[in-house]
């Protein structure tokens, strides 16, 4: 057995950031994360460690301080706090700012929001809380149920795979041809990079193991990639959940992880893969020469 991983794979710089600033905070003094900064157990379980308390309504916080987590929230949740008398740390991606802007110059111009995402996601809810009127859609089942409007204006949850947002988008179009339908692309470069290397890898692999949190829905997009790739995909939060029986008559095993899982984690799992499955070692070359 072989393994590789993929070109890309594993934590972004939003998480990163997120986290490190977490930290940074709690050092200085007693912090409250506004939900789960990131959907990874391992992760959760560090802060925790580092006393970082966790609650999911600004009512509920203890602390002096709050942080929104790296998928956002909306400015009514901002304003909830700040109204406690809460300082607010701002831990959103970049990249979901992108979003939310984007998001906001379609409202500004006239424009339906329709997000493309996971409805009852942190992110999502942060994206649409400020908005009056919108729909949220995640499949063609939902596109069917959409009422018409002059006017659309498309984007998406950042961590959505882009080939389904634009089998969407042109849904969208073909569903509503006398409607004007914009769309503005906000899912994050981290994420399409990673499906793109999932694509690669799964095309290549007998079997493919994900890494990552099981509430992480980038995670389990990745997990939904490389399955329309190859037949053996499973998804695993650490090296604890491999089974030996995954690997047998495997001649290439890929590894990809979701941008939420620490490289610790992932070089655990792939630790644990090699040996479960040692890796074939080519013979030495036969020289034809006598041996003394």
């Amino acid at each position: 057995m072989r393994l590789i991983r993929a070109e890309h794979l594993g934590m972004c710089f939003g998480v990163r950031d997120a986290i490190d600033l977490a930290v940074d905070r709690a050092a200085a003094g007693p912090l409250t994360i506004l939900g789960d900064l990131v959907h990874n157990p391992a992760v959760l379980a560090t802060l925790q460690a580092r006393g970082i308390a966790v609650a999911h309504d600004p009512a509920h916080v203890k602390t002096q301080t709050v942080m929104v987590t790296a998928h956002g929230a909306s400015e009514r949740t901002r304003v909830s706090a700040r109204v406690l008398g809460l300082e607010v740390v701002e831990a959103t991606c970049p990249l979901v700012q992108v979003a939310h802007r984007a998001i906001a110059k379609l409202r500004g111009d006239g424009y339906h929001p329709v997000i493309i995402g996971q409805p009852a996601h942190v992110e999502v809810r942060g994206l649409t809380e400020d908005l009056d009127d919108f729909d949220v859609v995640l499949d063609e089942r939902d596109v069917l149920r959409l009422e018409a409007h002059p006017r659309i204006g498309i984007a998406a949850q950042t961590t959505q795979p882009i080939d389904k947002v634009r089998r969407l988008v042109a849904l969208i179009r073909r569903r509503f041809p006398d409607s004007d339908v914009r769309f503005i692309d906000t899912v994050c470069h981290p994420t399409k990079q990673r499906q793109d290397a999932a694509v690669e890898l799964a095309r290549r692999c007998d079997v493919v193991i994900v890494v990552g949190g099981a509430s992480s829905n980038n995670t389990r997009e990745l997990v939904n990639t490389c399955g329309r790739h190859c037949s053996r995909v499973h998804h695993v939060e650490s090296e604890s959940d491999l089974c030996p029986e995954w690997f047998l008559a495997a001649g290439l095993v890929g590894l990809t992880a979701g941008t939420s899982t620490p490289d610790d984690i992932i070089d655990r799992v792939e630790r644990r893969i090699r040996d479960l499955a040692p890796e074939r070692r080519q013979p030495a070359p036969d020289t034809g020469g006598s041996r003394t």
